[in-house]
């Protein structure tokens, strides 16, 4: 059965979209059938996999509004078992377009519905704010995993994030949960981390993921030449550490499998 994750934070700059890009290209590379949908406007997590935004014949701005559209909008990537459905400025007024609608919260969840068989895994890039696009996001899928920087004001914002989520599983999607909760941009040397990430783990008990995400050159660079990490460099630490989020979140779901 496939299993949708989306990835969200309304802070902006948390590593969000790197994990969305990252985690996603490391899931098809260990052999898992993958579709990444991005919904953020500025179609970061599209152009990080090389797809030239303004090139786009259809995109999730269209998918939204007209549901049968979603096959010819998905996108082939050159990385293993990964496709992606992009985004560009158009999502930006999908928020007055919906409002209008009928069942305008579970727009995406009807499209995907048409097409999620063909894939074990989905992510989710939601952008960084709560409104509808984020809702359709969070009305879709099964968990969120939040990326969370290890920095000052890191759980700044956090509570109305997991009050939205509480919203959301009570009122349209109840099988809604966290999946995880990522420390990003680490750096162990300096006593802030560490500070924050004891915070962190006092206010989200064992939800945290024991994998964390180190602040490197390559991690950053990736994007830009259209590229995840772990195909840009696939020894850096960043790489790795994808790779073992990846392998642990495989773990955790066979172990709940077998419980079931």
């Amino acid at each position: 059965m496939e299993k949708i994750i989306a990835i969200t934070n309304q802070k902006g700059g948390v590593g969000k979209t790197t994990t969305a890009i990252n985690l996603a290209a490391s899931f098809g590379k260990l052999g898992k059938r993958t579709l990444l949908i991005d919904m953020d406007p500025q179609g970061n997590t599209t152009s990080g996999l090389g797809i030239d935004k303004r090139k786009l014949t259809s995109s999730v701005y269209d998918v939204l509004l007209n549901i049968d559209k979603i096959n010819q909008a998905i996108v082939s990537t050159k990385f293993d078992n990964l496709h992606i459905l992009p985004s560009n400025m158009a999502l930006a007024g999908a928020e007055i377009e919906l409002a209008g609608l009928e069942n305008r919260e579970s727009k995406l969840s009807q499209a995907v519905n048409l097409i999620k068989h063909q894939y074990d895994y989905i992510f989710v890039d939601c952008p960084p704010s709560l409104g509808l696009v984020t809702t359709n996001a969070l009305c879709l899928s099964d968990s969120v995993i939040v990326p969370i920087q290890c920095e000052f004001y890191a759980l700044e914002g956090l509570s109305q994030l997991m009050s939205t989520v509480r919203r959301i599983k009570r009122t349209y999607n109840p099988r809604l949960d966290v999946e995880g909760v990522l420390l990003t941009m680490v750096d162990g040397r300096l006593r802030l981390t560490q500070q924050v990430s004891q915070e962190i783990k006092k206010y989200f008990s064992d939800k945290v993921f024991e994998t964390v995400i180190p602040r490197t050159v390559k991690l950053s660079e990736s994007p830009g030449f259209g590229v995840p990490v772990i195909y840009y460099d696939r020894y850096n630490k960043g790489a790795r550490a994808y790779l073992t989020l990846a392998e642990d979140i495989l773990k955790n779901h066979g172990r709940e499998s077998e419980a079931k």
